[in-house]
């Protein structure tokens, strides 16, 4: 079949339609978080839904919005007969969510923690070190605890 046999040829003044690029993996989930991390206050799915545009459907929002619910990277209050969404972590906090998340189903922490470390690049790597020792050795969060 042809673009003309399908409707959307040269010839009968219809432009064929581009595809649209799929999102890659997780990307609508950072995509709602960065909209709730900007939000005024708590917010409803309708909210989300208008704030991203497009064609995306309401059922859409809603299958997001429990995922991050479920993974612990929102809160939800019930408003009428609805719920009203607040982030818990950022786009960076999720990520960090899959990892704990991920970490925490391995046996063997320090193989998993070893091999993490020894695959990252120096400049990661440095910065690891530096996040890491921003904690003091009793455990403190820092020079201000």
């Amino acid at each position: 079949m042809t673009a003309e046999d399908n409707g959307g040829g040269a010839g009968d003044g219809k432009a064929a339609r581009p595809r649209e690029r799929r999102r890659g993996q997780g990307e609508l989930e950072t995509q709602v978080l960065s909209l709730l991390g900007s939000a005024p206050g708590p917010v409803t799915a309708g909210w989300v839904q208008e704030q991203l545009g497009g064609d995306l459907a309401y059922t859409t929002v809603i299958t997001i919005l429990t995922r991050l619910y479920e993974k612990g990277a929102v809160t939800r209050t019930r408003a009428g007969r609805s719920f009203e969404w607040t982030p818990v972590a950022d786009g960076a906090g999720l990520v960090a969510l899959r990892m704990r998340k991920l970490l925490d189903r391995e046996d063997d922490r320090d193989a998993v923690l070893s091999s993490f470390v020894s695959a990252l690049s120096p400049d990661d790597e440095r910065l690891l070190r530096t996040l890491l020792g921003e904690g003091s050795a009793d455990g403190s969060e820092g020079p201000e605890s």
